[in-house]
């Protein structure tokens, strides 16, 4: 995570917190983040020193305008500045912050099937208590090749309890 990253993130959270709008900013940066991703050739066009400053603030309002005036203003600001290529890492320390100020963590979890909506709150509740956390924000991510179990990833920590992962630790044992 770069320093520049950080004091823009800090700097939007401040002024989100301040007015209460945490949540509804955090949404519209995730959004940001994934319109960037998702088109590679915005982002490129977006970031291009070929593009004026008047066409690149045009660009930025045209593109987001449903967005929270507070992140549009922190795109202008970043863009004025030629710190676009940071926007992604910006949005990843805004979560931190906002997960942090909730007691949050976010969690990814493999599972061959859809989890329920009860299977989903028993793991968050469970796993937020082994990382000290009051709540795990879940996205379930279907990977039939577990054969079964779950893998569960929060933050750089990795819970594997996957019948792939044990048969492979069988067939170590077996052949070692």
């Amino acid at each position: 995570m770069s320093q520049v990253a950080e004091r823009y993130a800090l700097a939007l959270f401040q002024v989100a917190q301040k007015h209460e709008s945490s949540l509804d900013i955090e949404h519209d940066l995730r959004e940001v983040k994934k319109v960037f991703e998702m088109t590679p050739e915005l982002y490129d066009l977006i970031v291009s020193p070929k593009l004026s400053a008047d066409k690149r603030t045009n660009l930025i309002n045209e593109v987001f305008n449903g967005a929270n005036p507070f992140v549009v203003n922190t795109l202008q600001l970043m863009a004025q500045r030629k710190r676009l290529n940071e926007v992604s890492s910006m949005v990843d320390e805004f979560v931190a912050l906002s997960n942090d100020a909730q007691g949050i963590e976010d969690a990814e979890v493999y599972s061959t099937r859809p989890l329920t909506e009860e299977e989903s709150a028993s793991i968050s509740s469970v796993f937020a208590k082994k990382i000290g956390k009051q709540s795990l924000r879940i996205e379930n991510i279907i990977d039939p090749s577990l054969l079964g179990g779950l893998r569960i990833q929060i933050g750089n920590r990795i819970y594997d309890s996957s019948v792939s992962t044990k048969l492979a630790r069988l067939k170590r044992q077996l052949i070692g």
